[in-house]
């Protein structure tokens, strides 16, 4: 099975409420499939989507550096040299973590195609069903309790809250939310690099006091304060979890090295893909530290990769965090991962077992000069 070919598309999808963090406020997905053919007829497909203020990637960079860096070096090769296929599109260029993992993702479809066995079995086996949470977004503080009450009712048992843009508000907001839920779900934090080292521990400092019992708080602090994450891990019970301080395995060993943080969350739209996600995962486990697997607004095409590797990696990567499909209005895929509320299982179809994608935008070759 060989690569002939590398096509994209655009799949846009409305979300059921606007996604709003510290960040940024979105109302649909909007992200770019790779679709990689080969000579026996099978196509591998994966996703990227625009995180600018994350990852830097925007939608026509992603195509650009696939189409003028990775694609080139991947025309020819034979899927089962993965080892050698992932090299190459690692080294294509610097950085572009984004439209890496978009091909990583289609090349492992196509792994999992070519031996004829669903993507988590060749990566270790494991249990195909997992439970995730579901992202409460930064509102008004009785929006975001109904809004936690609905999500505990629809049958989710961990919630994560979005906070990060008032620390004083921010207080409240995780106070009513676990007056309102307390003993039927866990809370978890998302600050989104929003508070200063000494607001991350005066906020949780506070809220422990006032008894509110937290399963963690992600990336309290800016992604490149190393130095902050360990200053809040050293000084509150809660966990600390880094996000956006940690992209790929040197910065883990590092972050480990410092003791910076307690968890880490592996996105592969951060690490490039999945070879760097096991990489992580596997370096974590050496040191007797949790994961969380996580995601960015991808649709199932893309976080039904992250399912896979979770199941196979579940020794390590105890959390899960892949609710992006759940906050679609729809499902564009058929096949592949089921994703039901908060349970996530998968089939025995091989590769990540997508038959069809619904809705796709084709996006045009470029024409010769």
């Amino acid at each position: 099975m060989k690569i002939t070919g590398i096509r994209f598309g655009m799949l846009r999808v409305p979300l059921k409420t606007p996604f709003k963090t510290a960040l940024r406020t979105v109302e649909q997905v909007e992200d770019i499939v790779v679709m990689v053919h080969t000579d026996s007829g099978q196509v591998g497909y994966g996703e990227a989507p625009a995180t600018a203020v994350i990852t830097g990637d925007t939608h026509g960079s992603i195509v650009e550096a696939i189409r003028r860096y990775i694609a080139p070096r991947l025309i020819g090769m034979d899927i089962a040299d993965l080892n050698r296929i992932t090299g190459l599109i690692q080294g294509a260029m610097e950085k572009n973590s984004s439209a890496k993992a978009a091909v990583e993702i289609a090349i492992y479809d196509l792994w999992g195609q070519l031996y004829g066995a669903p993507l988590y079995q060749l990566l270790g086996g494991g249990d195909p069903v997992i439970t995730t949470d579901i992202t409460i977004s930064v509102d008004y503080i009785d929006k975001m309790v109904a809004d936690s009450i609905a999500a505990v009712e629809r049958g989710f048992e961990s919630l994560k809250i979005k906070v990060g843009k008032d620390i004083g508000v921010d207080i409240e907001r995780v106070k009513a939310i676990y007056a309102a839920v307390e003993g039927r779900a866990l809370l978890r934090l998302d600050a989104n690099q929003g508070w200063t080292a000494k607001q991350a521990v005066y906020a949780l400092q506070t809220l422990e006091e006032a008894g509110v019992k937290l399963e963690l708080v992600e990336q309290p602090v800016k992604a490149h304060d190393m130095e902050g994450m360990r200053y809040v891990t050293e000084r509150v019970h809660t966990p600390i979890m880094a996000d956006e301080s940690v992209f790929g395995p040197m910065e883990v060993i590092e972050l480990i090295r410092m003791r910076a943080a307690d968890i880490i969350n592996i996105k592969l739209m951060k690490t490039g893909g999945i070879s760097n996600a096991v990489k992580i995962a596997d370096i974590a486990g050496m040191h007797g530290i949790d994961c969380m697997i996580g995601c960015m607004l991808e649709t199932s095409i893309s976080v039904a990769a992250a399912v896979h590797l979770a199941v196979a990696k579940a020794g390590v990567i105890t959390k899960v965090d892949l609710d992006g499909p759940s906050l679609c209005a729809t499902n564009p895929v058929d096949g592949g991962v089921i994703f039901n509320e908060s349970e996530i299982s998968v089939t025995d179809a091989p590769g990540l077992g997508i038959r069809e994608i619904r809705g796709l935008e084709l996006l045009a070759e470029p024409k010769a000069a």
